[in-house]
């Protein structure tokens, strides 16, 4: 199918004329997630090993300078969402000055930041200070002793603190991720969800999905995320909104609870993404080993190979499972969770 790029006005339109970018499917792209860092504070079991990462040199990768530019692309090829996710960007010494120019950058509509929660005491009203408009917050169980052993040297309390600070920051409505783990947190499915009451916040359910071998999850722990509907019965389909989640409420709750059914019932066909490591390599797709090199590049070398990679969209990942491993060929920290 030889669809291409959407122009305002027509194939010779310069630069600037861009509309949006639509892939070989006819899915326009609008959405780039960047992942500033692979390093993370905490070592969750389905993200990372235990002893953390090999550290690449300095020079391996992205810089804040490169960073900026490729957003800059991104923006000039319509992309108009920018997510920014690691590893834990929080980490990252320049994050904010990263946040606050990528705000900035012309065409770029909405910032939002992926974070496991813990250092937003210190740095929500910063981030909200320099531009960042959305905040997704990680948080997969409310036990301090499963907590502490799911992120292997976190505490629950920090990330609960994290949650207020960003609320008080004005960060609202506020999202929370949970993946679902048969066998760890399946039975929290109500108390998560009862978040929703609390605070002006969503709690979005994600499927496990099987990134790489890893022996602590088994058959069990791969639960569809028609899971939270059977816990939650008394779940009345929302409003929905652009995004993957499928949208319920609880009855007079202040948010929504969201199914993300990454696993169970993909959602290829809506696809909107790209995705940008932190060593500086695009992803056509999250489950796919394909990988553009644009470390190096200048605006329009970045540019180009933009073009490449949304041209490069597969129509659909391959099968997922837990017998049926991603094909993404690194773990979540390395790509951008």
């Amino acid at each position: 199918m030889p669809l291409a790029w959407s122009f305002t006005t027509g194939p010779t339109a310069r630069l600037e004329d861009i509309d949006m970018a639509v892939d070989t499917y006819g899915r326009e792209i609008n959405y780039l997630r960047l992942s500033v860092t692979d390093l993370c504070n905490l070592r969750c079991r389905y993200c990372m090993p235990e002893e953390g990462i090999c550290k690449k040199d300095h020079h391996e990768m992205l810089t804040e300078e490169e960073m900026i530019l490729a957003v800059q692309a991104a923006a000039s090829l319509g992309i108009h969402k920018l997510r920014l996710t690691g590893g834990e960007p929080l980490v990252k010494k320049n994050i904010l000055s990263i946040c606050e120019r990528s705000a900035a950058v012309e065409g770029i509509r909405e910032l939002c930041l992926t974070t496991n929660g813990t250092l937003l005491p210190q740095m929500a009203k910063a981030l909200k200070a320099v531009g960042v408009d959305r905040l997704n917050i990680s948080l997969d169980t409310l036990d301090p002793d499963k907590y502490a052993y799911i992120t292997r040297n976190g505490t629950l309390k920090q990330a609960l603190c994290g949650l207020e600070a960003a609320l008080e920051a004005g960060f609202e409505p506020l999202k929370i991720n949970a993946v679902l783990i048969g066998g760890f947190n399946d039975d929290e499915i109500p108390a998560l969800a009862e978040l929703t009451y609390r605070y002006p916040t969503d709690v979005r359910f994600i499927e496990l999905m099987p990134m790489t071998e890893n022996e602590e999850f088994g058959q069990q722990a791969y639960l569809p995320g028609s899971a939270v509907l059977s816990a939650l019965p008394e779940l009345t389909q929302a409003e929905q909104e652009d995004g993957v989640a499928k949208l319920y409420q609880l009855p007079d709750a202040r948010g929504n609870v969201g199914i993300i059914s990454a696993v169970s019932s993909h959602f290829c066909l809506d696809c909107n993404r790209i995705r940008l490591t932190a060593d500086g390599k695009l992803k056509p797709c999250l489950h796919s080993n394909q990988e553009f090199p644009i470390k190096g590049l200048d605006y329009d070398g970045m540019r180009r190979e933009m073009e490449r990679v949304i041209l490069s969209k597969p129509a659909c990942h391959a099968p997922l499972s837990a017998a049926e491993r991603s094909h993404a060929g690194r773990n979540m920290n390395q790509i951008g969770g």
